[in-house]
Formats: structure tokens, sequence, C-alpha cells
């Protein structure tokens, strides 16, 4: 039997295309690091951000590492799909995007030019 070390929900009742979430999360965390993806809408989002960041608003991407090996990483598609605008891109690229972005968080860069760099290494390696 085949474990899998990847887990998403989708509490939204947008659809969700097919993408390489399993696969991006093997090529930065490794294999063996369990991650739970979870699609929420913005009033969860919302409330996320509120209790861990004292911020009042949604956003699109939280992330949660809990212990070396396990995480969480929440997104609020509508947000995403808001945000891919800005940046020039479709849903489904934004949300590859986004993604390394939150699984990065995870192996512990917080924002500035060294995630920046990570994070360009891995969307050029992907083509995102």
């Amino acid at each position: 039997m085949v474990s899998t070390t990847i887990t998403i929900s989708n509490t939204t009742k947008r659809k969700l295309t097919s993408l390489r979430f399993e696969h991006l999360k093997n090529a930065i965390l490794g294999e063996k690091y369990e991650l739970s993806v979870v699609f929420i809408g913005k009033t969860k989002m919302q409330g996320l951000n509120k209790k861990y960041r004292n911020i009042d608003k949604s956003t699109d991407i939280l992330s949660f590492p809990i212990s070396p090996d396990h995480g969480e990483i929440f997104i609020s598609i509508l947000d995403a799909n808001k945000k891919a605008k800005d940046f020039d891109r479709s849903e489904e690229n934004y949300l590859e995007f986004l993604f390394i972005h939150g699984l990065v968080h995870l192996i512990g860069f917080d924002h500035g030019k060294e995630m920046d760099e990570l994070e360009e290494k891995y969307r050029k390696k992907f083509s995102i």
C-alpha cells in the first residue's frame, strides 16, 4: 500500500483543477513531509488571519509548521483568484506560484531576499 504524505481538502464550492501540489511538495519539503492543504472561504481565512497574525482581513495563504516534518497550508481560493489577476497569471498558475510561497515558509523562511530567490529557483524549475 502506498501512503500519501499530502492531504487536500476543499471546503469551498469552487472546483479545483488538477494541480501539481504533491510534486511541488516533494521537491521542496521532501517525500516524508506530511502536509495538509485546505481550501477555505474568505470568512474562515479572515478568522485564521486574525487569530494567528492579529490581522483582521482575509489573505490568500497561511502556512503553519506543526513539527519539522508536518505542516498545514490554508488557501483562500477567492483571494488567490483575485491576486492572480494582479500578477497577470492564470488562476491555476497563481495557485502553484502561491503554493511554492507557502512551502518555502514551512521550511523556515520569512519574507525577504533569500525567500524570494528560493521561490524563484522553484518557479523556474517547474516553469511557473
